[in-house]
């Protein structure tokens, strides 16, 4: 358990940093192609300094907007505290993930303007480093336009040559849960596992092969499909089932199957807060859960999952597939958190991911990042970035019978 996270004494700690208030909450959206917008929250305090945190929820930007409207009332005048009643993210509440990334990404710039205004990196206003790396792995499913297996295997093979020791892919492309016996989804789950075949080929045996299904199947299909990806030594099965109540027991069942073979199952990207992650924990359903920053809460409620996380005997792996702020404070809550399997990255979508922050990017060293040692997350925004790639509508990222 993190010191003090239980009982409140950190929170107390972190509202005692600096005594600021809200002055400004805006937002910017950066285009980043056909298919990916990045969604940015700033907040600006009465002392003039700034933070940032980042929303980004493909194809929802009007109803992130909308929902920052309404909060924004709300927080004018009021102190940078992340347990602001109308901040609080709930499972259930009728906002949902929009609702939920817009109060993360407050959360976020929360955290980066009090650390800058102490002039200590964000993790150690978090309670301080556990490690000086975080091993991360490289999610090359948005990079890969080639997807062929010939494609896939290439973008597996670059990410290998680049440092990474772990490889994610979602390679399912089309297959959607309510047309599983057609016969073209049956051809497109054939193409999905030719995919990780190509790529475990291409990257020999010991790198880790991570496999996202974006809740694509029911229980038989995603056993059956367990069974054929066996063969490629995939570490981890992710999100193969729906995480709707109905289906739990049948996760469950799937963890089993998986982990007879020497396979873990992850899940739980979109869960809130620790009320969101329980069910999946107690009883146990998964392996691995991930909290991903800019929907779960913020960096201190991931925290609090993380720990609890701990608590349960169950891997900490934050979900980080979008924009470069997501990534920087993913990295700091864990080299905070009090234990952590891995770090997931997004690579070569797009070099915007690094000029928007002016240059930053995290460090690999043997297949982890390092931790960074600037004020805050150690970036800033870049206005003229911003300003030439300004918001253009994309369609949403997953079907919405996914999930």
């Amino acid at each position: 358990m993190l010191p003090g996270l239980e009982s409140g004494e950190f929170i107390v700690r972190l509202r005692q940093t600096v005594n600021m208030r809200v002055a400004a909450v805006e937002s910017r959206t950066l285009h980043v192609n056909e298919r990916t917008n990045w969604h940015f929250v700033r907040v600006r305090t009465d002392e003039g300094v700034e933070g940032i945190g980042e929303a980004s929820l493909n194809g929802h930007e009007p109803l992130l907007e909308a929902c920052l409207a309404q909060l924004r009332p709300l927080l004018l005048g009021a102190p940078l505290d992340d347990d602001h009643p109308a901040l609080a993210t709930h499972p259930h509440a009728p906002t949902g993930l929009v609702g939920h990334a817009v109060r993360s990404a407050i959360r976020q710039a929360f955290v980066d303007a009090r650390a800058r205004a102490a002039g200590v990196p964000a993790w150690q206003l978090l309670g301080g480093r556990r490690r000086d790396r975080v091993p991360v792995y490289a999610n090359v499913n948005r990079a890969t336009r080639d997807r062929s297996p010939e494609g896939c295997a290439a973008s597996a093979r670059a990410a290998v040559e680049r440092g990474f020791r772990a490889v994610k892919i979602a390679p399912f492309d089309g297959v959607l849960p309510d047309a599983l016996h057609e016969p073209a989804t049956r051809r497109a789950i054939e193409a999905g596992v030719a995919r990780v075949e190509a790529m475990r080929a291409a990257v020999g045996p010991l790198p880790r092969l991570m496999v996202d299904c974006h809740w694509r199947f029911d229980e038989p299909t995603a056993l059956r499909v367990l069974d054929r990806l066996a063969t490629a030594g995939i570490h981890w099965f992710e999100c193969p089932v729906s995480e709707q109540p109905h289906a739990h027991d049948a996760l469950a069942r799937i963890r089993q199957a998986a982990n007879e073979r020497g396979i873990l199952v992850a899940a739980c990207e979109r869960q809130t807060a620790v009320d969101g992650f329980r069910p999946f924990a107690l009883p146990r359903r998964v392996d691995a859960i991930m909290p991903d920053v800019k929907y779960c809460g913020g960096p201190v409620e991931m925290l609090r999952i993380a720990a609890f996380a701990q608590g349960h005997g169950v891997l900490f792996s934050p979900h980080n597939p979008t924009g470069p702020v997501c990534t920087l404070a993913s990295l700091h809550v864990a080299l905070a958190a009090p234990a952590v399997d891995s770090l997931e990255y997004q690579l070569g979508e797009s070099d915007l991911a690094r000029d928007v922050v002016g240059g930053v990017e995290p460090q690999l060293v043997d297949g982890a990042f390092v931790a960074p040692e600037g004020p805050g997350w150690a970036a800033e925004l870049d206005a003229a970035v911003l300003a030439a790639h300004s918001y253009a509508p994309v369609a949403p990222g997953l079907d919405e019978r996914l999930g």
